[in-house]
């Protein structure tokens, strides 16, 4: 299932990637570099730096999310500038067409080197074109500005992972990249938007956006639906109706595993989830918690210990007794030191009722480990509308699909008519993290809709370990990992 969620993404971007790389090989052979530099990731954008006479110190920016799509279009700017291509339609067509020019003007044979492109003989040849730095740069970044916005909004994006749900497949410090073209972008519902900022400006704290105008839910065509078993980007549902209400899109972004698609019935048993009664295998790199009896005669929890199992929120409630996050690997691992009684996942009894957890009624007395079935909604799908189904499809019904609703005795009216049924006009999805007892998702708040996807995690590009050592801070096994 994981390789073939892949195969579509990957169908259209290897053979794009490949022409790009090609293009650039040629270009480097052209100014005199090997052309094996350019299939070194940074490295190469060191060598196009150093061929335009732009100073070095830019590369230290693409550690910046956001900033780092301006400086690398920036960057290949001044390099394509470096060939003769200086007009702005050429500008334009390689940076929105880079499979196509970049290759082009490679293999041409009429393409050479003139010169670096930031440099005064360079300016004095183009004196036509011939502006100050500030205002060159000033139509760079403008022009890049745009470009990335069109790329992050369409194609692809870059997240951070910010907390530990996800582990220990996604890490804290893993930087992705986020395919919009897997289900297809979302056009922007908020058009009106502070480039690179999400909700929030930086330094003031205030909105990012104008919510003056707001565009209906559209989706561009893509090459696949939402699978169980993606990591998926959306924006988090549960503030839609709160005082602190933001639009659809300027909602904050949460990356979770989809469990259950439109139409499936989904259950938990002790931990383990059954989809339309079928069990689904636990992601190999996730993590539970544990409780951990020990001898006492043992050394506790060291820091090598704790670094090498990976063990997290490790919390002791008497002299021997433990808990504490890890993978399932970790677990028979911990098992195999002297001083370890016993290690068994801490999962909750059936019929100890959580009001935190979804649909927060103790007519249904579940937990974060036990519950269901429940039945997740697709467009199209008629449900009856009486005391039993409510709490689980009101929300979606009143705040997801905006409609009034009001229960009065035994009927449901919805935008003042009675109504003994509803028909969804959106498709919903069920997201868990892989981090299962530390990780708020849809068995805290319900279905995710569709016009809260955001994309398809595809990629670790960087990885970095804020509680390492300074010289090891990058997870080099990290980095350019697929996600699956």
């Amino acid at each position: 299932m994981a390789i073939a969620g892949y195969i579509g993404f990957y169908i259209i971007t290897g053979p794009l990637l490949i022409l790009i790389l090609a293009g650039y090989w040629k270009l480097f052979e052209k100014a005199g570099r090997p052309g094996w530099e350019a299939l070194i990731p940074v490295y190469h954008l060191y060598v196009m730096l150093k061929l335009s006479q732009r100073p070095l110190w830019l590369l230290l920016l693409l550690l910046i999310p956001g900033i780092n799509f301006i400086i690398s279009i920036g960057i290949l700017i001044d390099f394509i500038k470096s060939f003769g291509k200086v007009g702005i339609g050429q500008i334009t067509v390689s940076v929105l067409l880079p499979f196509i020019f970049i290759p082009k003007w490679g293999f041409d044979k009429n393409t050479r080197y003139v010169g670096p492109s930031a440099s005064d003989d360079f300016r004095e040849k183009y004196h036509d074109l011939d502006k100050s730095p500030v205002l060159e740069w000033t139509e760079a970044i403008l022009f890049a500005v745009i470009a990335a916005t069109v790329i992050r909004g369409l194609f692809l994006e870059a997240f951070t992972i910010p907390s530990s749900s996800m582990e220990s497949s996604l890490m804290v410090g893993d930087f992705l990249f986020v395919s919009k073209i897997n289900y297809g972008a979302r056009l922007p519902m908020t058009p009106i938007a502070f480039p690179f900022a999400h909700h929030t400006m930086p330094l003031t704290g205030t909105k990012a956006y104008w919510d003056g105008i707001k565009l209906p839910y559209y989706r561009l065509p893509g090459f696949s639906e939402v699978k169980k078993g993606d990591a998926v980007v959306f924006n988090y549902p549960m503030d839609a109706d709160s005082p602190f209400y933001r639009p659809v899109d300027k909602q904050e972004n949460y990356i979770k595993r989809c469990q259950g698609t439109p139409g499936d019935i989904i259950k938990l048993e002790y931990g383990q989830v059954y989809v339309n009664n079928r069990l689904i295998a636990a992601p190999p790199n996730g993590e539970m918690e544990y409780r951990v009896r020990t001898n006492g005669s043992g050394g506790g929890f060291g820091p090598h210990m704790r670094y090498n199992l990976h063990l997290s929120d490790i919390q002791q409630f008497t002299s021997v007794d433990f808990t504490t996050n890890m993978t399932a690997q970790s677990a028979e691992k911990l098992k195999t030191y002297p001083y370890i009684e016993a290690v068994k996942p801490d999962v909750k009894l059936r019929g100890v009722y959580d009001h935190e957890v979804f649909p927060h009624d103790p007519r249904f007395r579940w937990n974060e480990d036990n519950l269901g079935p429940i039945i997740i909604p697709r467009r199209g799908w008629t449900v009856k509308l009486d005391s039993m189904t409510m709490p689980f499809y009101r929300r979606a019904i009143e705040v997801y699909e905006n409609n009034k609703v009001q229960v009065k005795g035994n009927g449901v009216l919805i935008n003042g008519s009675k109504a003994d049924s509803y028909t969804f006009k959106m498709d919903y999805y069920w997201m868990m993290g892989d981090n299962r007892h530390n990780s708020e998702d849809s068995r805290f708040w319900g279905f995710v809709p569709e016009d809260h996807i955001v994309g398809k995690a595809v990629l670790v590009w960087m990885s970095w370990d804020a509680n390492s050592p300074s010289f090891c801070k990058i997870r080099w096994d990290r980095v350019f990992r697929r996600i699956n």
